[in-house]
Protein backbone atom coordinates (compact mmCIF):
# COMPACT_ATOMS: atom_id res chain seq x y z
CA UNK A 1 0.00 0.00 0.00
CA UNK A 2 2.64 2.74 0.81
CA UNK A 3 5.63 2.87 -1.48
CA UNK A 4 8.38 2.63 0.63
CA UNK A 5 11.92 4.34 -0.43
CA UNK A 6 13.78 4.87 2.99
CA UNK A 7 16.99 4.15 1.66
CA UNK A 8 16.94 6.25 -1.10
CA UNK A 9 15.67 9.14 1.20
CA UNK A 10 18.06 8.26 4.38
CA UNK A 11 21.16 9.13 2.28
CA UNK A 12 19.37 12.20 0.20
CA UNK A 13 20.66 11.03 -2.83
CA UNK A 14 20.80 13.00 -5.98
CA UNK A 15 17.59 13.50 -7.85
CA UNK A 16 17.90 14.51 -11.51
CA UNK A 17 19.88 18.13 -10.85
CA UNK A 18 17.61 19.51 -8.70
CA UNK A 19 18.22 22.58 -6.69
CA UNK A 20 16.67 22.95 -3.61
CA UNK A 21 18.48 22.42 -0.13
CA UNK A 22 18.78 18.84 2.05
CA UNK A 23 15.51 19.43 4.00
CA UNK A 24 13.42 20.22 0.22
CA UNK A 25 14.94 17.45 -1.62
CA UNK A 26 13.91 15.13 0.82
CA UNK A 27 10.59 16.18 1.27
CA UNK A 28 10.82 15.79 -2.88
CA UNK A 29 11.76 12.50 -3.07
CA UNK A 30 8.66 11.94 -0.08
CA UNK A 31 6.19 13.19 -2.67
CA UNK A 32 7.65 10.35 -5.18
CA UNK A 33 5.82 7.60 -3.42
CA UNK A 34 3.43 9.48 -0.67
CA UNK A 35 4.78 6.37 1.83
CA UNK A 36 3.71 6.88 5.06
CA UNK A 37 6.11 4.01 6.52
CA UNK A 38 8.81 5.52 4.15
CA UNK A 39 8.57 9.14 5.87
CA UNK A 40 8.27 7.16 9.46
CA UNK A 41 11.59 5.31 8.93
CA UNK A 42 13.49 8.53 7.85
CA UNK A 43 13.49 9.16 11.63
CA UNK A 44 14.01 5.65 12.75
CA UNK A 45 16.26 6.19 15.79
CA UNK A 46 18.11 2.89 16.88
CA UNK A 47 15.42 1.48 19.21
CA UNK A 48 15.21 -1.64 21.90
CA UNK A 49 14.65 -3.86 19.90
CA UNK A 50 12.01 -6.78 21.13
CA UNK A 51 14.39 -9.95 22.64
CA UNK A 52 14.22 -12.21 19.22
CA UNK A 53 12.80 -15.76 19.72
CA UNK A 54 16.00 -18.05 18.92
CA UNK A 55 14.71 -19.78 15.34
CA UNK A 56 14.23 -23.17 15.07
CA UNK A 57 16.45 -25.25 12.65
CA UNK A 58 13.86 -25.25 9.90
CA UNK A 59 13.29 -21.51 9.82
CA UNK A 60 16.98 -20.51 9.55
CA UNK A 61 17.16 -22.80 6.60
CA UNK A 62 14.40 -21.21 5.02
CA UNK A 63 14.30 -19.05 2.21
CA UNK A 64 11.85 -16.07 3.41
CA UNK A 65 10.79 -13.57 0.94
CA UNK A 66 8.73 -10.64 1.49
CA UNK A 67 6.68 -9.74 -1.41
CA UNK A 68 6.66 -5.93 -1.10
CA UNK A 69 8.88 -3.93 1.91
CA UNK A 70 11.91 -1.74 2.51
CA UNK A 71 14.60 -0.87 4.31
CA UNK A 72 16.78 1.79 6.04
CA UNK A 73 19.92 2.39 8.26
CA UNK A 74 19.25 4.29 11.04
CA UNK A 75 22.82 3.79 12.70
CA UNK A 76 24.78 5.01 9.89
CA UNK A 77 25.40 8.75 8.94
CA UNK A 78 23.05 9.85 6.62
CA UNK A 79 25.30 10.22 3.29
CA UNK A 80 26.83 6.73 3.93
CA UNK A 81 26.08 4.43 1.14
CA UNK A 82 27.41 1.81 3.09
CA UNK A 83 25.42 0.06 5.19
CA UNK A 84 26.48 -0.19 9.30
CA UNK A 85 27.24 -3.36 10.93
CA UNK A 86 24.46 -3.18 12.98
CA UNK A 87 21.63 -2.87 10.46
CA UNK A 88 23.32 -6.06 8.52
CA UNK A 89 23.66 -8.05 11.74
CA UNK A 90 19.85 -7.40 12.26
CA UNK A 91 18.87 -7.79 8.90
CA UNK A 92 20.23 -11.47 9.44
CA UNK A 93 18.83 -11.62 12.38
CA UNK A 94 15.37 -11.23 11.24
CA UNK A 95 15.28 -13.92 9.10
CA UNK A 96 14.48 -12.23 5.59
CA UNK A 97 16.61 -13.72 1.84
CA UNK A 98 15.22 -10.97 -0.02
CA UNK A 99 12.27 -8.76 -0.57
CA UNK A 100 10.53 -6.80 -2.96
CA UNK A 101 11.92 -3.25 -3.07
CA UNK A 102 9.80 -0.63 -5.20
CA UNK A 103 11.45 1.85 -7.23
CA UNK A 104 10.04 5.06 -9.38
CA UNK A 105 7.01 7.20 -8.31
CA UNK A 106 3.61 6.33 -8.53
CA UNK A 107 0.73 8.76 -10.04
CA UNK A 108 0.74 10.70 -13.21
CA UNK A 109 2.87 13.48 -12.90
CA UNK A 110 4.90 13.76 -16.21
CA UNK A 111 8.39 12.99 -14.75
CA UNK A 112 7.38 9.74 -12.91
CA UNK A 113 9.71 7.86 -15.31
CA UNK A 114 13.22 9.98 -14.80
CA UNK A 115 12.15 9.57 -11.14
CA UNK A 116 12.55 5.69 -11.43
CA UNK A 117 15.76 5.77 -13.36
CA UNK A 118 17.26 8.09 -10.56
CA UNK A 119 15.67 5.34 -8.00
CA UNK A 120 17.34 2.35 -10.04
CA UNK A 121 20.60 4.20 -10.31
CA UNK A 122 20.57 4.74 -6.29
CA UNK A 123 19.47 0.94 -5.27
CA UNK A 124 22.24 0.05 -7.79
CA UNK A 125 25.09 2.27 -6.13
CA UNK A 126 23.70 1.02 -2.40
CA UNK A 127 24.50 -2.36 -4.06
CA UNK A 128 27.75 -1.79 -5.40
CA UNK A 129 28.75 -0.11 -2.07
CA UNK A 130 27.88 -3.52 0.00
CA UNK A 131 29.03 -5.88 -2.50
CA UNK A 132 29.29 -8.43 1.10
CA UNK A 133 25.76 -8.37 1.69
CA UNK A 134 23.31 -6.66 -0.99
CA UNK A 135 22.27 -8.61 -4.51
CA UNK A 136 20.33 -7.53 -7.10
CA UNK A 137 17.75 -10.19 -7.62
CA UNK A 138 17.41 -11.32 -11.24
CA UNK A 139 16.32 -14.58 -11.76
CA UNK A 140 14.67 -16.94 -8.67
CA UNK A 141 18.15 -18.80 -8.18
CA UNK A 142 19.79 -15.57 -6.97
CA UNK A 143 17.91 -16.07 -3.77
CA UNK A 144 19.10 -19.07 -3.48
CA UNK A 145 22.69 -17.55 -3.72
CA UNK A 146 21.75 -15.07 -1.32
CA UNK A 147 20.35 -17.33 1.30
CA UNK A 148 23.63 -19.76 0.82
CA UNK A 149 26.00 -16.53 0.78
CA UNK A 150 23.91 -14.77 3.93
CA UNK A 151 23.46 -11.83 1.64
CA UNK A 152 20.30 -9.84 1.35
CA UNK A 153 18.27 -9.38 -2.18
CA UNK A 154 16.70 -6.85 -3.87
CA UNK A 155 14.18 -7.72 -6.20
CA UNK A 156 13.13 -4.25 -8.01
CA UNK A 157 9.71 -3.72 -8.71
CA UNK A 158 7.22 -0.55 -9.82
CA UNK A 159 4.36 0.10 -8.02
CA UNK A 160 2.22 1.81 -11.05
CA UNK A 161 3.16 1.43 -14.74
CA UNK A 162 2.63 5.44 -14.98
CA UNK A 163 6.11 5.45 -15.49
CA UNK A 164 5.40 3.25 -18.64
CA UNK A 165 2.25 5.02 -20.17
CA UNK A 166 2.02 4.64 -23.79
CA UNK A 167 5.88 3.97 -24.17
CA UNK A 168 5.43 -0.10 -24.32
CA UNK A 169 9.30 -0.54 -25.21
CA UNK A 170 10.20 1.45 -21.85
CA UNK A 171 9.39 -2.31 -19.91
CA UNK A 172 12.25 -3.70 -22.29
CA UNK A 173 14.52 -0.90 -20.53
CA UNK A 174 13.19 -1.52 -17.18
CA UNK A 175 13.88 -5.00 -17.76
CA UNK A 176 17.57 -4.52 -18.60
CA UNK A 177 18.41 -2.44 -15.81
CA UNK A 178 16.79 -5.19 -13.84
CA UNK A 179 13.07 -4.68 -12.75
CA UNK A 180 11.58 -7.63 -12.58
CA UNK A 181 8.26 -6.62 -11.45
CA UNK A 182 5.36 -4.34 -12.57
CA UNK A 183 2.35 -3.40 -11.00
CA UNK A 184 0.19 -1.87 -12.82
CA UNK A 185 -2.04 0.65 -11.30
CA UNK A 186 -1.58 2.26 -7.76
CA UNK A 187 -5.17 3.11 -6.34
CA UNK A 188 -6.14 5.61 -8.99
CA UNK A 189 -6.70 6.29 -12.33
CA UNK A 190 -3.86 5.59 -14.94
CA UNK A 191 -3.72 5.17 -18.84
CA UNK A 192 -4.06 1.10 -18.05
CA UNK A 193 -7.13 1.19 -15.84
CA UNK A 194 -8.94 2.08 -12.77
CA UNK A 195 -7.10 1.89 -9.21
CA UNK A 196 -8.51 0.59 -6.01
CA UNK A 197 -9.72 3.83 -5.11
CA UNK A 198 -11.93 4.68 -8.45
CA UNK A 199 -15.32 5.00 -7.51
CA UNK A 200 -16.38 4.44 -11.24
CA UNK A 201 -14.86 0.78 -11.41
CA UNK A 202 -14.36 1.50 -15.08
CA UNK A 203 -11.95 -1.64 -15.61
CA UNK A 204 -8.70 -1.82 -17.98
CA UNK A 205 -8.23 0.24 -20.69
CA UNK A 206 -7.24 -0.87 -24.12
CA UNK A 207 -3.78 0.23 -23.24
CA UNK A 208 -4.22 -1.80 -20.54
CA UNK A 209 -4.34 -5.05 -22.17
CA UNK A 210 -1.42 -4.25 -24.25
CA UNK A 211 0.65 -3.32 -21.30
CA UNK A 212 -0.22 -6.66 -19.93
CA UNK A 213 0.77 -8.37 -22.99
CA UNK A 214 4.27 -6.59 -23.12
CA UNK A 215 4.94 -7.31 -19.68
CA UNK A 216 4.56 -11.13 -20.17
CA UNK A 217 6.43 -11.16 -23.96
CA UNK A 218 8.97 -9.29 -21.71
CA UNK A 219 8.89 -12.65 -19.09
CA UNK A 220 8.09 -9.78 -16.00
CA UNK A 221 5.87 -10.43 -13.03
CA UNK A 222 2.75 -8.50 -13.54
CA UNK A 223 1.06 -7.51 -10.08
CA UNK A 224 -2.22 -6.19 -9.63
CA UNK A 225 -2.03 -4.84 -6.04
CA UNK A 226 -3.99 -1.68 -5.49
CA UNK A 227 -5.86 -2.34 -8.39
CA UNK A 228 -10.13 -1.90 -8.84
CA UNK A 229 -11.47 -4.70 -8.65
CA UNK A 230 -13.09 -5.07 -11.99
CA UNK A 231 -9.41 -3.71 -13.45
CA UNK A 232 -8.30 -7.34 -11.33
CA UNK A 233 -10.81 -9.32 -12.85
CA UNK A 234 -10.23 -8.79 -16.67
CA UNK A 235 -6.57 -8.08 -16.05
CA UNK A 236 -6.98 -11.90 -14.62
CA UNK A 237 -8.54 -12.72 -17.83
CA UNK A 238 -6.31 -10.87 -20.05
CA UNK A 239 -2.64 -12.30 -18.40
CA UNK A 240 -1.68 -15.81 -19.86
CA UNK A 241 0.82 -16.31 -17.81
CA UNK A 242 1.37 -16.66 -14.19
CA UNK A 243 0.99 -13.45 -11.83
CA UNK A 244 0.39 -11.87 -8.67
CA UNK A 245 -1.06 -9.45 -6.10
CA UNK A 246 1.92 -9.32 -3.57
CA UNK A 247 0.64 -7.15 -0.86
CA UNK A 248 -3.30 -7.04 -0.18
CA UNK A 249 -6.29 -8.65 2.00
CA UNK A 250 -9.10 -10.58 2.20
CA UNK A 251 -12.31 -8.18 1.15
CA UNK A 252 -14.68 -11.20 2.99
CA UNK A 253 -12.66 -11.11 6.07
CA UNK A 254 -12.85 -7.68 6.46
CA UNK A 255 -14.74 -5.33 3.50
CA UNK A 256 -12.10 -2.45 2.19
CA UNK A 257 -11.17 -1.47 -1.53
CA UNK A 258 -7.35 -2.53 -1.21
CA UNK A 259 -8.59 -5.98 -0.20
CA UNK A 260 -9.21 -8.56 -2.77
CA UNK A 261 -12.79 -10.67 -3.81
CA UNK A 262 -12.34 -14.45 -3.29
CA UNK A 263 -13.16 -14.96 -6.83
CA UNK A 264 -9.83 -12.82 -8.03
CA UNK A 265 -7.73 -14.88 -5.36
CA UNK A 266 -9.13 -18.23 -7.36
CA UNK A 267 -8.50 -15.96 -10.62
CA UNK A 268 -4.37 -15.42 -9.78
CA UNK A 269 -4.18 -19.56 -8.34
CA UNK A 270 -6.07 -21.03 -11.04
CA UNK A 271 -2.95 -18.75 -13.15
CA UNK A 272 -0.45 -20.29 -11.22
CA UNK A 273 -0.25 -17.03 -9.40
CA UNK A 274 0.44 -16.01 -5.84
CA UNK A 275 -1.19 -13.63 -2.96
CA UNK A 276 0.65 -11.65 -0.44
CA UNK A 277 -1.15 -10.80 2.50
CA UNK A 278 0.23 -7.27 3.88
CA UNK A 279 0.70 -6.28 7.63
CA UNK A 280 -1.78 -2.94 6.80
CA UNK A 281 -4.15 -1.19 8.68
CA UNK A 282 -6.77 -2.54 6.19
CA UNK A 283 -6.75 -6.22 7.74
CA UNK A 284 -9.57 -4.68 10.12
CA UNK A 285 -11.55 -2.01 11.84
CA UNK A 286 -10.55 0.42 13.09
CA UNK A 287 -7.17 0.31 11.47
CA UNK A 288 -5.04 -1.50 14.43
CA UNK A 289 -5.21 -4.80 13.42
CA UNK A 290 -3.77 -7.24 15.70
CA UNK A 291 -1.93 -11.07 15.22
CA UNK A 292 -5.85 -12.85 15.37
CA UNK A 293 -6.65 -10.38 12.55
CA UNK A 294 -3.79 -11.12 10.41
CA UNK A 295 -3.83 -14.76 10.71
CA UNK A 296 -7.38 -14.56 10.50
CA UNK A 297 -6.65 -13.21 6.80
CA UNK A 298 -3.64 -15.89 5.94
CA UNK A 299 -6.01 -18.61 6.83
CA UNK A 300 -8.73 -17.43 4.52
CA UNK A 301 -6.32 -16.90 1.60
CA UNK A 302 -4.98 -20.13 2.23
CA UNK A 303 -8.51 -21.63 2.46
CA UNK A 304 -9.61 -19.43 -0.90
CA UNK A 305 -6.46 -20.41 -2.62
CA UNK A 306 -4.71 -22.79 -1.46
CA UNK A 307 -1.53 -23.40 0.31
CA UNK A 308 0.42 -23.42 -2.80
CA UNK A 309 -0.59 -19.93 -4.02
CA UNK A 310 -0.45 -17.50 -0.61
CA UNK A 311 2.99 -15.52 0.52
CA UNK A 312 3.86 -12.45 2.88
CA UNK A 313 4.08 -9.03 1.52
CA UNK A 314 4.53 -6.88 4.71
CA UNK A 315 4.43 -3.17 2.94
CA UNK A 316 6.41 -2.40 5.83
CA UNK A 317 10.23 -1.40 7.23
CA UNK A 318 12.54 -4.41 7.81
CA UNK A 319 13.30 -3.23 11.16
CA UNK A 320 10.71 -2.29 13.53
CA UNK A 321 8.90 1.15 13.68
CA UNK A 322 9.71 3.25 16.85
CA UNK A 323 7.17 4.19 18.54
CA UNK A 324 7.70 8.05 19.26
CA UNK A 325 6.87 11.60 18.97
CA UNK A 326 9.13 11.80 15.91
CA UNK A 327 7.52 9.13 14.33
CA UNK A 328 3.68 10.44 15.04
CA UNK A 329 5.00 13.46 13.69
CA UNK A 330 5.98 11.78 10.19
CA UNK A 331 2.99 9.82 10.33
CA UNK A 332 0.75 13.07 10.68
CA UNK A 333 2.73 14.82 7.44
CA UNK A 334 2.41 11.94 5.41
CA UNK A 335 -1.71 11.70 6.19
CA UNK A 336 -1.69 15.23 5.22
CA UNK A 337 0.32 14.63 1.45
CA UNK A 338 -1.44 11.50 1.13
CA UNK A 339 -5.21 13.15 1.45
CA UNK A 340 -3.93 15.87 -0.45
CA UNK A 341 -3.35 14.07 -3.47
CA UNK A 342 -5.48 11.73 -3.58
CA UNK A 343 -3.75 8.52 -2.42
CA UNK A 344 -4.84 7.61 1.22
CA UNK A 345 -7.46 4.93 1.05
CA UNK A 346 -10.10 4.80 3.65
CA UNK A 347 -8.53 3.94 7.32
CA UNK A 348 -5.59 5.77 6.91
CA UNK A 349 -5.07 8.88 9.38
CA UNK A 350 -2.38 10.93 11.45
CA UNK A 351 -2.92 8.22 14.31
CA UNK A 352 -2.65 5.39 12.28
CA UNK A 353 0.33 3.52 11.76
CA UNK A 354 1.17 0.81 9.00
CA UNK A 355 1.76 -2.33 10.84
CA UNK A 356 0.53 -4.91 13.19
CA UNK A 357 1.45 -4.10 16.63
CA UNK A 358 1.54 -7.54 17.91
CA UNK A 359 4.88 -8.29 15.13
CA UNK A 360 6.25 -5.04 15.43
CA UNK A 361 9.24 -6.43 15.94
CA UNK A 362 12.53 -7.82 14.40
CA UNK A 363 12.11 -11.72 14.29
CA UNK A 364 7.85 -10.98 13.35
CA UNK A 365 8.12 -13.75 10.54
CA UNK A 366 9.77 -16.41 13.34
CA UNK A 367 7.14 -15.25 15.41
CA UNK A 368 4.36 -14.99 13.04
CA UNK A 369 5.56 -18.93 12.27
CA UNK A 370 4.76 -20.01 15.81
CA UNK A 371 1.61 -18.31 15.94
CA UNK A 372 0.74 -19.91 12.46
CA UNK A 373 1.89 -23.69 13.89
CA UNK A 374 0.13 -23.28 17.31
CA UNK A 375 -3.41 -23.02 14.81
CA UNK A 376 -2.02 -26.09 13.03
CA UNK A 377 -0.02 -24.94 10.09
CA UNK A 378 2.91 -27.74 9.22
CA UNK A 379 6.54 -27.02 8.78
CA UNK A 380 5.92 -27.71 5.16
CA UNK A 381 2.82 -25.50 4.68
CA UNK A 382 4.94 -22.49 6.41
CA UNK A 383 8.22 -23.02 4.17
CA UNK A 384 5.52 -22.22 0.90
CA UNK A 385 4.10 -19.45 2.89
CA UNK A 386 7.31 -17.83 3.69
CA UNK A 387 8.96 -18.05 0.56
CA UNK A 388 8.49 -21.35 -1.24
CA UNK A 389 5.82 -20.24 -3.15
CA UNK A 390 7.11 -16.42 -4.31
CA UNK A 391 10.18 -18.73 -5.17
CA UNK A 392 8.28 -21.00 -7.47
CA UNK A 393 6.30 -18.24 -9.38
CA UNK A 394 9.77 -16.24 -9.98
CA UNK A 395 10.95 -19.03 -11.51
CA UNK A 396 8.29 -19.39 -13.23
CA UNK A 397 7.74 -15.70 -14.90
CA UNK A 398 11.58 -14.94 -15.13
CA UNK A 399 13.68 -18.22 -15.30
CA UNK A 400 15.25 -20.47 -12.73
Amino acid sequence: MFVEYEFCFRHRLDIGGSNKGPIDMEMNRRSLVAGAAGMIALSQAPMALAKATKPKDWFSKAIVIDGLSSFSDPYAPEEQMRLSDQLKNELRQNGTTAINITIGGVGNDTNVWDQGIDFIKNFDAAIAANPDFLVKIQKAADIGMAKAQGKFGLIYGTQDSSMVGTALDRLAELKAKGVRIVQLTYNLRNLSGDGALEGDNAGLSKLGHATIKRIEAEKLLLDLSHGGAKTIEQAIASATRPLSINHTGCRDVFDHPRNIYDSAMRGIAAKGGVIGIYFMPFLAAGSKPTRDDLISHINHARNICGEDHVSLGTDGNQLPIPINEETWKRARETHEYRSANGFAAPGEGADILTIVHDYNRLDRFHALADDLAKAGWTQKQLEKLLGGNLMRLYSDVWGA
